[in-house]
Protein backbone atom coordinates (compact mmCIF):
# COMPACT_ATOMS: atom_id res chain seq x y z
CA UNK A 1 0.00 0.00 0.00
CA UNK A 2 2.82 2.42 0.87
CA UNK A 3 4.60 1.57 -2.38
CA UNK A 4 1.44 2.18 -4.42
CA UNK A 5 0.81 5.50 -2.69
CA UNK A 6 4.42 6.62 -3.25
CA UNK A 7 4.22 5.66 -6.93
CA UNK A 8 0.98 7.59 -7.29
CA UNK A 9 2.56 10.67 -5.77
CA UNK A 10 5.52 10.45 -8.12
CA UNK A 11 3.27 10.06 -11.15
CA UNK A 12 1.26 13.07 -10.02
CA UNK A 13 4.31 15.31 -10.09
CA UNK A 14 4.79 17.59 -13.10
CA UNK A 15 7.06 16.07 -15.73
CA UNK A 16 9.73 18.70 -15.08
CA UNK A 17 9.96 17.72 -11.42
CA UNK A 18 10.79 14.11 -12.39
CA UNK A 19 13.50 14.99 -14.93
CA UNK A 20 15.08 18.15 -13.55
CA UNK A 21 18.55 16.71 -13.53
CA UNK A 22 18.64 17.76 -17.19
CA UNK A 23 17.98 21.23 -18.56
CA UNK A 24 17.36 21.49 -22.31
CA UNK A 25 17.91 24.92 -23.84
CA UNK A 26 16.97 26.05 -27.32
CA UNK A 27 18.95 28.59 -29.33
CA UNK A 28 18.72 29.64 -32.98
CA UNK A 29 22.33 29.20 -34.07
CA UNK A 30 25.06 26.59 -33.92
CA UNK A 31 28.67 27.67 -33.31
CA UNK A 32 30.97 27.58 -36.33
CA UNK A 33 33.84 26.74 -33.93
CA UNK A 34 34.22 25.98 -30.23
CA UNK A 35 37.66 27.54 -29.92
CA UNK A 36 37.34 30.49 -27.51
CA UNK A 37 39.50 32.86 -29.58
CA UNK A 38 38.60 31.99 -33.17
CA UNK A 39 35.75 34.06 -34.62
CA UNK A 40 33.04 35.87 -32.66
CA UNK A 41 29.58 34.37 -32.55
CA UNK A 42 26.85 34.68 -29.93
CA UNK A 43 26.06 30.96 -30.09
CA UNK A 44 29.64 30.12 -29.20
CA UNK A 45 29.92 32.67 -26.41
CA UNK A 46 26.65 31.54 -24.83
CA UNK A 47 27.57 27.84 -25.05
CA UNK A 48 31.10 28.30 -23.72
CA UNK A 49 29.72 30.29 -20.79
CA UNK A 50 28.71 26.96 -19.25
CA UNK A 51 32.09 25.31 -19.81
CA UNK A 52 34.82 27.88 -19.28
CA UNK A 53 35.57 31.00 -17.28
CA UNK A 54 37.44 34.18 -18.28
CA UNK A 55 39.83 35.93 -15.92
CA UNK A 56 37.59 39.03 -15.75
CA UNK A 57 34.06 39.78 -16.92
CA UNK A 58 31.24 42.31 -16.63
CA UNK A 59 28.37 41.11 -14.43
CA UNK A 60 24.62 41.68 -14.75
CA UNK A 61 25.03 45.09 -13.08
CA UNK A 62 27.67 46.03 -15.71
CA UNK A 63 30.48 46.01 -13.14
CA UNK A 64 33.87 44.54 -13.93
CA UNK A 65 34.57 41.57 -11.65
CA UNK A 66 37.16 38.84 -11.17
CA UNK A 67 36.18 35.32 -12.24
CA UNK A 68 39.51 33.45 -12.22
CA UNK A 69 41.54 36.12 -10.48
CA UNK A 70 41.67 37.13 -6.81
CA UNK A 71 41.63 40.93 -7.08
CA UNK A 72 41.09 43.47 -9.83
CA UNK A 73 44.28 45.47 -10.38
CA UNK A 74 44.19 49.20 -9.69
CA UNK A 75 46.77 51.93 -9.40
CA UNK A 76 45.73 52.31 -5.77
CA UNK A 77 46.35 48.68 -4.75
CA UNK A 78 49.67 48.60 -6.61
CA UNK A 79 48.75 45.80 -8.99
CA UNK A 80 48.84 48.36 -11.80
CA UNK A 81 51.88 50.59 -12.13
CA UNK A 82 52.61 53.34 -14.62
CA UNK A 83 55.98 53.01 -16.34
CA UNK A 84 57.91 53.98 -19.43
CA UNK A 85 58.21 51.47 -22.26
CA UNK A 86 61.62 50.58 -23.75
CA UNK A 87 60.72 52.96 -26.61
CA UNK A 88 60.20 55.80 -24.13
CA UNK A 89 56.39 55.87 -24.35
CA UNK A 90 53.94 55.98 -21.41
CA UNK A 91 53.08 52.42 -20.50
CA UNK A 92 51.60 50.34 -17.71
CA UNK A 93 52.34 46.99 -16.12
CA UNK A 94 49.33 45.15 -14.73
CA UNK A 95 49.37 42.08 -12.49
CA UNK A 96 46.66 39.48 -11.88
CA UNK A 97 46.80 36.49 -9.54
CA UNK A 98 44.79 33.35 -10.29
CA UNK A 99 42.61 31.89 -7.56
CA UNK A 100 44.01 28.87 -5.77
CA UNK A 101 42.80 25.41 -6.77
CA UNK A 102 41.77 26.10 -10.38
CA UNK A 103 41.88 23.01 -12.58
CA UNK A 104 41.05 21.92 -16.08
CA UNK A 105 38.45 19.19 -16.46
CA UNK A 106 41.14 16.48 -16.57
CA UNK A 107 42.56 17.59 -13.23
CA UNK A 108 45.56 19.48 -14.61
CA UNK A 109 46.12 22.70 -12.63
CA UNK A 110 45.45 25.95 -14.45
CA UNK A 111 48.64 27.95 -14.30
CA UNK A 112 50.33 30.90 -15.90
CA UNK A 113 51.69 28.46 -18.50
CA UNK A 114 48.17 28.36 -19.95
CA UNK A 115 48.05 32.13 -20.13
CA UNK A 116 51.54 32.18 -21.63
CA UNK A 117 50.31 29.84 -24.37
CA UNK A 118 47.26 32.04 -25.07
CA UNK A 119 49.61 35.03 -25.23
CA UNK A 120 52.10 33.36 -27.56
CA UNK A 121 49.37 32.13 -29.90
CA UNK A 122 47.73 35.54 -29.98
CA UNK A 123 50.97 37.38 -30.64
CA UNK A 124 51.73 35.20 -33.66
CA UNK A 125 49.95 36.84 -36.64
CA UNK A 126 49.69 33.54 -38.53
CA UNK A 127 47.42 32.10 -35.83
CA UNK A 128 44.67 34.57 -36.74
CA UNK A 129 43.08 34.81 -33.30
CA UNK A 130 42.00 37.94 -31.53
CA UNK A 131 41.64 40.48 -30.19
CA UNK A 132 44.58 41.60 -32.35
CA UNK A 133 44.98 45.04 -30.77
CA UNK A 134 45.23 43.53 -27.28
CA UNK A 135 48.07 41.27 -28.36
CA UNK A 136 49.82 44.10 -30.19
CA UNK A 137 49.67 46.41 -27.17
CA UNK A 138 50.67 43.77 -24.60
CA UNK A 139 54.32 43.62 -25.58
CA UNK A 140 55.56 41.44 -22.72
CA UNK A 141 54.13 38.58 -20.66
CA UNK A 142 55.81 37.80 -17.33
CA UNK A 143 54.98 34.67 -15.34
CA UNK A 144 55.89 35.71 -11.80
CA UNK A 145 54.96 32.26 -10.51
CA UNK A 146 52.44 29.53 -11.34
CA UNK A 147 49.50 31.74 -10.30
CA UNK A 148 50.72 35.30 -10.81
CA UNK A 149 51.28 36.95 -14.17
CA UNK A 150 52.04 40.45 -15.38
CA UNK A 151 51.36 42.06 -18.72
CA UNK A 152 53.24 45.12 -19.88
CA UNK A 153 51.30 47.39 -22.25
CA UNK A 154 52.71 50.06 -24.51
CA UNK A 155 49.88 52.43 -23.63
CA UNK A 156 47.74 53.28 -20.60
CA UNK A 157 44.03 52.64 -21.17
CA UNK A 158 40.95 53.32 -19.07
CA UNK A 159 40.09 49.60 -19.20
CA UNK A 160 43.49 48.22 -18.15
CA UNK A 161 41.97 45.97 -15.46
CA UNK A 162 39.81 44.08 -17.97
CA UNK A 163 41.34 41.16 -19.83
CA UNK A 164 38.36 40.79 -22.14
CA UNK A 165 38.73 37.65 -24.26
CA UNK A 166 42.27 36.95 -23.06
CA UNK A 167 41.90 33.81 -20.96
CA UNK A 168 43.87 30.63 -20.33
CA UNK A 169 44.08 27.96 -23.03
CA UNK A 170 45.15 24.44 -22.00
CA UNK A 171 48.84 24.41 -22.91
CA UNK A 172 49.23 20.74 -22.01
CA UNK A 173 46.79 19.85 -24.80
CA UNK A 174 47.00 22.62 -27.37
CA UNK A 175 50.50 24.15 -27.40
CA UNK A 176 52.14 21.33 -29.36
CA UNK A 177 49.37 21.42 -31.97
CA UNK A 178 49.77 25.14 -32.36
CA UNK A 179 53.56 25.05 -32.56
CA UNK A 180 53.45 22.43 -35.34
CA UNK A 181 51.87 24.98 -37.69
CA UNK A 182 50.33 28.18 -36.33
CA UNK A 183 48.64 29.00 -39.63
CA UNK A 184 46.61 25.78 -39.75
CA UNK A 185 46.06 25.56 -36.00
CA UNK A 186 42.48 26.83 -36.31
CA UNK A 187 41.65 23.72 -38.38
CA UNK A 188 43.41 21.28 -36.04
CA UNK A 189 42.48 22.52 -32.58
CA UNK A 190 41.02 19.95 -30.18
CA UNK A 191 38.19 22.38 -29.52
CA UNK A 192 36.80 21.36 -32.91
CA UNK A 193 38.36 17.96 -33.64
CA UNK A 194 37.83 16.42 -30.16
CA UNK A 195 35.64 18.87 -28.17
CA UNK A 196 34.69 16.25 -25.56
CA UNK A 197 38.29 16.22 -24.28
CA UNK A 198 37.81 17.05 -20.55
CA UNK A 199 40.98 19.14 -20.25
CA UNK A 200 39.66 21.81 -22.61
CA UNK A 201 37.15 23.07 -20.06
CA UNK A 202 37.35 24.78 -16.67
CA UNK A 203 33.76 25.86 -15.94
CA UNK A 204 30.93 24.23 -13.95
CA UNK A 205 30.22 22.01 -16.96
CA UNK A 206 32.27 20.35 -19.66
CA UNK A 207 31.23 19.36 -23.15
CA UNK A 208 30.72 15.61 -23.46
CA UNK A 209 28.97 15.22 -26.81
CA UNK A 210 28.61 17.24 -29.99
CA UNK A 211 26.21 16.65 -32.84
CA UNK A 212 27.44 19.18 -35.44
CA UNK A 213 24.76 21.61 -36.49
CA UNK A 214 22.26 20.13 -34.04
CA UNK A 215 23.16 19.95 -30.35
CA UNK A 216 25.85 20.16 -27.68
CA UNK A 217 25.61 18.19 -24.45
CA UNK A 218 27.39 19.27 -21.27
CA UNK A 219 27.71 17.48 -17.94
CA UNK A 220 28.94 18.60 -14.55
CA UNK A 221 32.68 19.15 -14.38
CA UNK A 222 33.84 17.22 -11.33
CA UNK A 223 36.98 19.38 -11.21
CA UNK A 224 34.98 22.61 -10.82
CA UNK A 225 35.87 24.21 -7.49
CA UNK A 226 32.91 26.60 -7.24
CA UNK A 227 29.31 26.12 -6.05
CA UNK A 228 27.87 22.94 -7.62
CA UNK A 229 25.42 23.62 -10.44
CA UNK A 230 21.84 22.43 -10.09
CA UNK A 231 21.63 20.24 -13.18
CA UNK A 232 23.60 17.11 -13.91
CA UNK A 233 23.34 17.70 -17.62
CA UNK A 234 22.59 20.61 -19.93
CA UNK A 235 21.64 20.05 -23.55
CA UNK A 236 21.82 22.99 -25.96
CA UNK A 237 19.80 22.42 -29.10
CA UNK A 238 20.23 24.52 -32.21
CA UNK A 239 16.96 25.14 -34.03
CA UNK A 240 17.54 27.74 -36.71
CA UNK A 241 13.84 28.24 -37.51
CA UNK A 242 12.16 30.28 -34.78
CA UNK A 243 8.69 28.76 -35.45
CA UNK A 244 10.23 25.29 -35.06
CA UNK A 245 12.00 26.49 -31.91
CA UNK A 246 8.68 27.57 -30.43
CA UNK A 247 7.02 24.31 -31.48
CA UNK A 248 9.69 22.29 -29.67
CA UNK A 249 9.17 24.38 -26.54
CA UNK A 250 5.41 23.80 -26.61
CA UNK A 251 5.93 20.06 -27.23
CA UNK A 252 8.13 19.80 -24.14
CA UNK A 253 11.29 19.02 -26.10
CA UNK A 254 12.86 22.20 -24.71
CA UNK A 255 12.68 23.54 -21.17
CA UNK A 256 13.66 27.10 -22.06
CA UNK A 257 14.69 29.36 -24.90
CA UNK A 258 17.75 31.49 -24.25
CA UNK A 259 16.96 35.16 -24.77
CA UNK A 260 20.49 35.83 -25.97
CA UNK A 261 19.71 33.83 -29.11
CA UNK A 262 16.05 32.92 -29.06
CA UNK A 263 12.62 34.11 -30.12
CA UNK A 264 12.07 37.61 -31.49
CA UNK A 265 10.23 39.79 -28.99
CA UNK A 266 6.99 39.83 -30.99
CA UNK A 267 6.96 36.04 -31.25
CA UNK A 268 7.67 35.66 -27.54
CA UNK A 269 4.93 38.18 -26.73
CA UNK A 270 2.41 36.26 -28.83
CA UNK A 271 3.52 33.02 -27.16
CA UNK A 272 2.97 34.54 -23.71
CA UNK A 273 -0.55 35.68 -24.67
CA UNK A 274 -1.48 32.23 -25.97
CA UNK A 275 0.01 30.16 -23.15
CA UNK A 276 -0.91 32.34 -20.16
CA UNK A 277 1.20 31.48 -17.13
CA UNK A 278 2.80 28.32 -18.53
CA UNK A 279 6.14 30.10 -19.06
CA UNK A 280 7.87 33.12 -17.60
CA UNK A 281 8.83 35.63 -20.27
CA UNK A 282 11.20 38.48 -19.46
CA UNK A 283 12.24 41.23 -21.86
CA UNK A 284 15.68 42.74 -21.39
CA UNK A 285 17.11 45.64 -23.42
CA UNK A 286 20.83 45.52 -23.92
CA UNK A 287 23.89 46.50 -25.90
CA UNK A 288 22.67 44.60 -28.97
CA UNK A 289 23.01 46.55 -32.20
CA UNK A 290 21.01 45.29 -35.18
CA UNK A 291 22.41 46.69 -38.41
CA UNK A 292 23.31 45.98 -42.04
CA UNK A 293 26.95 45.96 -43.11
CA UNK A 294 27.87 47.17 -46.57
CA UNK A 295 30.63 45.50 -48.51
CA UNK A 296 32.36 48.77 -49.32
CA UNK A 297 34.61 47.11 -51.89
CA UNK A 298 31.61 47.04 -54.23
CA UNK A 299 31.62 50.16 -56.46
CA UNK A 300 27.85 50.73 -56.10
CA UNK A 301 28.37 51.58 -52.40
CA UNK A 302 31.44 53.78 -52.83
CA UNK A 303 29.49 57.07 -52.73
CA UNK A 304 28.28 57.83 -49.24
CA UNK A 305 25.30 59.68 -50.70
CA UNK A 306 24.00 56.32 -51.88
CA UNK A 307 24.37 54.89 -48.37
CA UNK A 308 22.64 57.91 -46.84
CA UNK A 309 19.79 57.66 -49.35
CA UNK A 310 19.34 53.97 -48.58
CA UNK A 311 18.89 54.76 -44.90
CA UNK A 312 16.40 57.58 -45.57
CA UNK A 313 14.39 55.20 -47.75
CA UNK A 314 13.75 52.94 -44.73
CA UNK A 315 10.89 53.61 -42.32
CA UNK A 316 12.53 52.00 -39.33
CA UNK A 317 9.94 53.31 -36.88
CA UNK A 318 7.22 51.61 -38.90
CA UNK A 319 9.21 48.36 -39.05
CA UNK A 320 9.68 48.41 -35.27
CA UNK A 321 5.97 49.14 -34.73
CA UNK A 322 4.75 46.51 -37.19
CA UNK A 323 7.18 43.69 -36.57
CA UNK A 324 8.33 44.21 -32.97
CA UNK A 325 5.34 45.76 -31.18
CA UNK A 326 7.37 48.95 -30.73
CA UNK A 327 9.79 47.23 -28.35
CA UNK A 328 13.04 48.10 -30.19
CA UNK A 329 14.82 51.48 -30.07
CA UNK A 330 15.71 52.91 -33.48
CA UNK A 331 19.48 53.45 -33.74
CA UNK A 332 21.45 56.29 -35.29
CA UNK A 333 24.88 54.79 -34.59
CA UNK A 334 26.25 51.71 -32.84
CA UNK A 335 26.41 53.44 -29.42
CA UNK A 336 23.37 52.52 -27.33
CA UNK A 337 21.43 55.17 -25.34
CA UNK A 338 21.87 52.85 -22.33
CA UNK A 339 25.62 53.43 -22.50
CA UNK A 340 26.94 56.73 -21.11
CA UNK A 341 29.00 57.80 -24.21
CA UNK A 342 25.83 57.95 -26.36
CA UNK A 343 25.33 61.31 -28.12
CA UNK A 344 21.61 62.18 -28.32
CA UNK A 345 22.37 64.99 -30.78
CA UNK A 346 24.14 62.85 -33.38
CA UNK A 347 23.09 63.14 -37.04
CA UNK A 348 19.97 61.11 -37.83
CA UNK A 349 18.46 60.09 -41.16
CA UNK A 350 14.68 59.95 -40.65
CA UNK A 351 12.40 58.35 -43.20
CA UNK A 352 12.18 60.63 -46.23
CA UNK A 353 11.78 58.76 -49.54
CA UNK A 354 11.62 61.96 -51.61
CA UNK A 355 14.91 63.20 -50.21
CA UNK A 356 16.37 59.71 -50.69
CA UNK A 357 15.34 59.71 -54.36
CA UNK A 358 16.80 63.18 -54.89
CA UNK A 359 20.10 62.13 -53.32
CA UNK A 360 20.28 59.07 -55.55
CA UNK A 361 19.67 61.30 -58.58
CA UNK A 362 22.44 63.60 -57.40
CA UNK A 363 24.80 60.63 -57.04
CA UNK A 364 24.15 59.70 -60.68
CA UNK A 365 21.68 56.85 -60.22
CA UNK A 366 18.66 57.39 -62.48
CA UNK A 367 15.51 55.31 -62.65
CA UNK A 368 15.58 52.78 -65.51
CA UNK A 369 12.72 51.33 -67.57
CA UNK A 370 12.21 48.49 -65.09
CA UNK A 371 12.03 50.89 -62.15
CA UNK A 372 15.53 50.02 -60.91
CA UNK A 373 18.13 52.77 -60.94
CA UNK A 374 21.18 52.69 -63.19
CA UNK A 375 24.38 54.69 -63.26
CA UNK A 376 26.00 56.26 -66.33
CA UNK A 377 27.66 52.95 -67.18
CA UNK A 378 24.29 51.19 -67.18
CA UNK A 379 24.97 49.21 -63.99
CA UNK A 380 21.86 48.50 -61.94
CA UNK A 381 21.60 49.46 -58.26
CA UNK A 382 21.11 45.81 -57.36
CA UNK A 383 22.83 43.63 -54.74
CA UNK A 384 22.36 40.71 -52.36
CA UNK A 385 20.87 41.23 -48.90
CA UNK A 386 21.85 38.36 -46.60
CA UNK A 387 21.06 37.28 -43.06
CA UNK A 388 20.78 34.14 -40.91
CA UNK A 389 18.33 31.65 -42.43
CA UNK A 390 15.44 30.59 -40.20
CA UNK A 391 15.35 33.74 -38.06
CA UNK A 392 11.73 34.75 -38.63
CA UNK A 393 12.08 38.35 -37.49
CA UNK A 394 15.14 39.00 -39.63
CA UNK A 395 13.55 37.39 -42.65
CA UNK A 396 10.41 39.49 -42.14
CA UNK A 397 12.63 42.58 -41.75
CA UNK A 398 14.33 41.73 -45.03
CA UNK A 399 10.99 41.57 -46.81
CA UNK A 400 9.93 45.01 -45.59
CA UNK A 401 13.33 46.56 -46.35
CA UNK A 402 13.29 45.04 -49.83
CA UNK A 403 9.86 46.54 -50.54
CA UNK A 404 10.76 49.99 -49.17
CA UNK A 405 13.96 50.14 -51.20
CA UNK A 406 12.06 49.04 -54.30
CA UNK A 407 9.92 52.18 -53.96
CA UNK A 408 12.98 54.36 -54.62
CA UNK A 409 14.48 52.15 -57.34
CA UNK A 410 16.85 49.94 -55.34
CA UNK A 411 16.81 46.18 -55.84
CA UNK A 412 17.80 43.97 -52.90
CA UNK A 413 17.99 40.28 -53.76
CA UNK A 414 17.45 38.18 -50.65
CA UNK A 415 19.81 35.23 -50.12
CA UNK A 416 20.21 33.71 -46.68
CA UNK A 417 22.48 31.07 -45.18
CA UNK A 418 22.62 28.97 -41.99
CA UNK A 419 24.23 31.05 -39.21
CA UNK A 420 27.35 28.88 -38.99
CA UNK A 421 28.00 29.50 -42.71
CA UNK A 422 26.92 33.13 -42.71
CA UNK A 423 29.20 34.04 -39.80
CA UNK A 424 31.91 31.40 -40.15
CA UNK A 425 32.55 31.88 -43.86
CA UNK A 426 30.60 34.57 -45.68
CA UNK A 427 31.00 37.51 -43.29
CA UNK A 428 34.30 36.58 -41.67
CA UNK A 429 35.96 36.17 -45.09
CA UNK A 430 34.06 39.08 -46.66
CA UNK A 431 32.45 36.97 -49.36
CA UNK A 432 29.08 38.74 -49.22
CA UNK A 433 28.10 40.51 -52.44
CA UNK A 434 26.07 43.34 -51.01
CA UNK A 435 24.89 43.69 -47.42
CA UNK A 436 24.75 41.51 -44.31
CA UNK A 437 22.04 41.89 -41.66
CA UNK A 438 22.98 40.78 -38.14
CA UNK A 439 23.72 42.13 -34.64
CA UNK A 440 26.79 43.06 -32.63
CA UNK A 441 26.71 42.49 -28.88
CA UNK A 442 29.16 44.59 -26.88
CA UNK A 443 30.37 45.33 -23.37
CA UNK A 444 29.76 48.66 -21.60
CA UNK A 445 31.84 51.44 -23.20
CA UNK A 446 33.38 49.01 -25.66
CA UNK A 447 35.67 50.79 -28.13
CA UNK A 448 34.71 49.36 -31.56
CA UNK A 449 38.24 49.07 -32.90
CA UNK A 450 37.78 45.54 -34.21
CA UNK A 451 34.78 46.52 -36.35
CA UNK A 452 35.85 50.00 -37.53
CA UNK A 453 39.65 50.27 -37.66
CA UNK A 454 41.22 49.80 -41.08
CA UNK A 455 43.79 47.40 -39.63
CA UNK A 456 40.95 45.07 -38.61
CA UNK A 457 39.73 44.31 -42.14
CA UNK A 458 39.86 40.49 -42.49
CA UNK A 459 42.33 39.31 -45.11
CA UNK A 460 43.99 36.02 -46.00
CA UNK A 461 47.31 37.50 -44.87
CA UNK A 462 45.81 38.00 -41.38
CA UNK A 463 44.29 34.50 -41.47
CA UNK A 464 40.89 36.27 -41.52
CA UNK A 465 41.15 37.81 -38.06
CA UNK A 466 39.41 41.14 -37.51
CA UNK A 467 35.73 42.10 -37.73
CA UNK A 468 35.73 45.15 -39.99
CA UNK A 469 33.55 43.27 -42.44
CA UNK A 470 32.50 46.37 -44.44
CA UNK A 471 36.15 47.17 -45.22
CA UNK A 472 35.77 50.68 -43.80
CA UNK A 473 38.85 52.90 -44.16
CA UNK A 474 38.90 56.33 -42.53
CA UNK A 475 42.07 57.95 -41.17
CA UNK A 476 40.27 60.11 -38.61
CA UNK A 477 38.33 57.10 -37.35
CA UNK A 478 41.56 55.13 -36.97
CA UNK A 479 43.05 58.00 -34.95
CA UNK A 480 39.97 58.17 -32.69
CA UNK A 481 40.01 54.43 -32.09
CA UNK A 482 43.63 54.69 -31.01
CA UNK A 483 43.07 57.79 -28.85
CA UNK A 484 39.91 56.66 -27.05
CA UNK A 485 41.33 53.79 -24.97
CA UNK A 486 44.26 55.87 -23.67
CA UNK A 487 42.19 58.89 -22.60
CA UNK A 488 41.68 58.40 -18.88
CA UNK A 489 39.58 61.55 -18.34
CA UNK A 490 35.91 60.58 -18.75
CA UNK A 491 34.72 63.98 -20.01
CA UNK A 492 37.53 64.21 -22.56
CA UNK A 493 36.63 60.69 -23.62
CA UNK A 494 33.04 61.80 -24.11
CA UNK A 495 34.19 64.34 -26.71
CA UNK A 496 36.05 61.61 -28.59
CA UNK A 497 33.04 59.30 -28.42
CA UNK A 498 30.78 62.00 -29.84
CA UNK A 499 33.14 62.57 -32.76
CA UNK A 500 33.29 58.82 -33.43
CA UNK A 501 29.50 58.73 -33.58
CA UNK A 502 29.42 61.77 -35.87
CA UNK A 503 31.74 60.05 -38.36
CA UNK A 504 29.80 56.78 -38.38
CA UNK A 505 26.49 58.66 -38.76
CA UNK A 506 27.86 60.62 -41.72
CA UNK A 507 29.86 57.89 -43.45
CA UNK A 508 27.50 54.98 -42.68
CA UNK A 509 29.82 51.99 -43.15
CA UNK A 510 26.77 50.09 -41.94
CA UNK A 511 23.11 51.06 -41.80
CA UNK A 512 21.91 51.28 -38.18
CA UNK A 513 18.52 49.67 -37.58
CA UNK A 514 17.71 49.37 -33.88
CA UNK A 515 18.92 48.30 -30.45
CA UNK A 516 17.36 44.99 -29.64
CA UNK A 517 15.48 43.72 -26.65
CA UNK A 518 15.92 40.03 -25.90
CA UNK A 519 13.00 37.86 -24.88
CA UNK A 520 13.96 35.21 -22.32
CA UNK A 521 11.52 32.29 -22.01
CA UNK A 522 11.92 30.18 -18.89
CA UNK A 523 9.94 27.43 -17.17
CA UNK A 524 8.21 28.54 -13.99
CA UNK A 525 10.35 26.17 -11.94
CA UNK A 526 13.67 27.76 -12.95
CA UNK A 527 15.11 30.68 -11.03
CA UNK A 528 18.43 32.51 -10.70
CA UNK A 529 18.98 33.30 -14.39
CA UNK A 530 20.16 36.91 -14.70
CA UNK A 531 20.31 38.34 -18.22
CA UNK A 532 23.13 40.84 -18.53
CA UNK A 533 22.27 42.80 -21.67
CA UNK A 534 25.88 42.61 -22.91
CA UNK A 535 28.42 40.15 -24.28
CA UNK A 536 29.14 38.36 -21.00
CA UNK A 537 26.03 36.22 -21.14
CA UNK A 538 23.87 34.73 -18.37
CA UNK A 539 25.46 31.29 -18.87
CA UNK A 540 28.62 32.54 -17.15
CA UNK A 541 26.69 32.35 -13.87
CA UNK A 542 24.97 29.00 -14.41
CA UNK A 543 26.01 27.85 -10.94
CA UNK A 544 23.44 30.34 -9.59
CA UNK A 545 20.56 28.75 -11.53
CA UNK A 546 18.23 26.78 -9.30
CA UNK A 547 15.09 24.64 -9.44
CA UNK A 548 12.29 26.33 -7.54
Amino acid sequence: MIRILFLALVLALPAAAQTRDTLTIGITQYPSTLHPNIESMVAKSYTLGFARRPVTAYDADWRLICMLCETLPTLENGLAKLETTPEGKPGIRVTWRLREGLRWGDGTPITTADLRFAYDAGREPQTGIGPAEFFRSAYEFIADDERTFTLRFDRVTFEFASLGDFAPLPAHLERERWQANPRTYRNRTLYDTEPATPGLWNGPYRIVQVQPGSSITLERNERWDGPPPAFRRIVIRSVESTPALEAQLLAGQLDMIAGELGLPVEQASALARRTGSRFRVEYRPGLIYEHMDFNLDLPIFADRRVRQAMLMALDRQQIVARLFEGRQTVANTSVNPLDWPHDPQVQSWPYDPRRAAALLDEAGWRTGPDGIRRNAAGERLSFELMTTAGNRSREATQQVIQAQWRQVGIEARIRNEPPRVFFGETMSRRRFQGMGLYAWVSAPESVPRTSLHSEEIPTAARNWSGQNYPGFRNAEMDALLEALPIELDREKRRVLWHRLQAITAEELPALPLWFRQDAHVWPLWLEGVRPTGHLNFSSLWVEEWRVR
